[in-house]
């Protein structure tokens, strides 16, 4: 899914899991990460997989303070959850993929929620 500042909120803030791939046509390590990042959005078709071309949503990337890409992004429950710069591996990517699914967003919640009271 190309994602856009049109419908950037509205992919990141449902229910469910997403991943946002912050890249741009020029970037080497993007090019590498896209067939894999490709590859994981047809194993888990259960998970929303957006990617961002920073060049066309510059002002999209520096709300979401990209200063490197690639940068991966994960979303759960419209909560993020994960943000990295780098390419990841494939493996590193499943991995990345099973703790966020694997997360207790009660528990996540109350956390936040502790934070925000201190």
């Amino acid at each position: 899914m190309e994602l856009t500042s049109k419908n950037f909120e509205a992919a990141i803030s449902g229910q469910g899991t997403v991943l946002v791939d912050f890249w741009a046509a020029w970037c080497g390590p993007c090019r590498n990460f896209a067939p894999v990042f490709e590859a994981a959005s047809e194993k888990y078709p259960d998970i929303t997989f957006g990617k961002i071309d920073t060049e066309a949503e510059q002002q999209l990337a520096a709300a979401a303070n990209i200063t490197s890409i690639p940068t991966l992004m994960a979303f759960r429950d419209g909560i993020l959850v994960f943000s990295q710069p780098g390419a990841l591996p494939a493996e590193a990517l499943e991995d990345l993929i099973g703790q966020v699914q694997g997360l207790d967003m009660e528990a996540v919640k109350k956390d936040i929620a502790a934070g925000a009271e201190v």
